[in-house]
């Protein structure tokens, strides 16, 4: 169903992953004045005058993005089994909190492994609104569990 709310939210989950696909998660600028990019791909390093370089890749943390946006799109078109759709939102939650909690550490070693500070950009909010945004949706989709449940009581 298209007009519940949680539908809205689940859409935004799965935006805002795209998100990620394109471009750059954060962004850390060295001391010596080299610049490391986290993507999609893994962690870039562009040296200066001597281009960029791959550290790492970041297998596990791409994989993550790509389930989020699966799982959120699959939870919109399971409306019909609310049981189902119940735990695929909170299967939802709890990869978009290890989502946050991956980028974290990524962060945290690249700070400390490179000595570097981050740069900050709108992207660093993204992963916090798709666990908010999660959560809200495995909230509707139990509200409305309840309200069914109520109604079949009446019967």
């Amino acid at each position: 169903m298209i007009q519940r709310i949680q539908s809205l939210y689940l859409f935004l989950i799965t935006l805002l992953t795209l998100i990620f696909i394109k471009g750059n998660f954060l962004s850390f600028s060295e001391r010596t004045g080299s610049v490391i990019n986290v993507s999609f791909n893994g962690i870039m390093r562009y040296n200066v005058g001597q281009g960029q370089e791959m550290v790492e890749k970041l297998l596990p943390l791409s994989v993550l993005i790509i389930l989020i946006a699966a799982v959120s799109l699959i939870t919109i078109f399971i409306f019909k089994n609310r049981k189902i759709q119940l735990w695929f939102s909170l299967l939802l939650v709890i990869l978009a909190a290890v989502f946050v909690i991956a980028l974290f550490h990524v962060s945290f070693r690249i700070v400390s492994k490179f000595d570097a500070g981050i740069i900050p950009g709108f992207k660093l909010i993204l992963p916090i609104l798709i666990l908010f945004f999660s959560i809200l949706a495995n909230r509707g989709i139990r509200k409305d569990d309840k309200l069914v449940k109520s109604y079949d009581r009446l019967r």
